[in-house]
């Protein structure tokens, strides 16, 4: 296979886990556009260094976090790649949520047949 293959922990499952928990979605808000050091995202909490630090170990392992090093400092940045899968999966399941709710709506609002659109 060429280019980067996805770990076992890059599975829809891992990137759930990963994803119920608030801090770790608040996060992955943070780095969605560009890099932040690990100092910058942990004073963005209430949380111990060492909590965050556990946070984004479950966001690298879940293949969701890239790590660059900057000397000293350690940055971090948004990998999309791995929520594909769970675009997949939801994707999978949403066309009879979707079915669902235009005939809510249909129902809730007949079109008026006599009138031009």
């Amino acid at each position: 296979m060429v280019g980067r293959t996805r770990s076992k922990n890059e599975t829809p499952d891992a990137v759930l886990r990963a994803l119920a928990d608030p801090h770790r979605r608040q996060i992955l808000r943070l780095v969605q556009h560009g890099e932040l050091p690990a100092g910058q995202i942990a004073a963005s909490f209430t949380l111990t260094q060492q909590a965050v630090s556990q946070h984004i170990g479950v966001l690298k392992s879940a293949g969701l976090l890239t790590e660059r090093r900057d000397g000293t400092r350690r940055l971090y940045s948004l990998r999309q790649e791995p929520l594909e899968s769970v675009r997949g999966l939801l994707a999978e399941l949403w066309p009879e949520a979707l079915s669902r709710l235009k005939r809510a709506v249909e129902e809730a609002h007949p079109r008026d047949s006599g009138r031009d659109a």
